[in-house]
């Protein structure tokens, strides 16, 4: 079975420079972003619950934002080859821009973003904190569009099977 991670990375090939992804947590991952960035595009991804950082490492660049260098895991991780593995650089510098969701009635949720688009000047703060946000309207409207077409259950268990279950959709 092939994790969430390698599922994504067989979407790579059909990416254009200068795209950009969005994601969440689960493709924060050293690996995936230095391949995105081989590719010539950048990622804004949500920081990964494993990773601990604090706003003491780092270059500090403004109030909840600073560069911070990412070292290659000790081990290859699941989906890559010992090839591809060898192939990554040492370290990586990424942008970590941390904010509040306050919301009354609400636990306060600190979240934290980590981009590669390291241009402070073309890529302000608020505006990838925006463009981060607009993630999840994405994710709502695609959940609405596909309940209002009675797609939300696909009930066929294999590829080919799914492909003919969407194009009758």
């Amino acid at each position: 079975m092939l994790t969430t991670n390698a599922l994504a990375r067989k979407l790579y090939p059909f990416l254009n420079p200068l795209d950009l992804l969005l994601g969440e947590r689960a493709f924060c991952a050293y690996a995936d972003l230095i391949l995105i960035k081989n590719l010539g595009c950048d990622a804004v991804f949500r920081k990964h619950q494993s990773r601990r950082t604090t706003m003491r490492k780092g270059k500090i660049i403004g109030e909840s934002d600073k560069f911070v260098s990412w070292h290659k895991p000790k081990k290859c991780p699941q989906g890559l080859n010992e090839s591809e593995f060898s192939a990554l650089p040492s370290t990586l510098i990424v942008r970590e821009i941390s904010y509040y969701i306050i919301i009354p009635g609400f636990r306060t949720q600190r979240v934290s973003l980590i981009t590669t688009l390291l241009d402070t000047t073309i890529y302000a703060t608020l505006e990838v904190l925006k463009l981060y946000g607009e993630r999840w309207s994405v994710e709502l409207n695609s959940k609405h569009l596909k309940t209002t077409l009675a797609m939300d259950v696909l009930r066929c268990k294999t590829p080919s099977m799914v492909r003919k279950e969407l194009y009758v959709y």
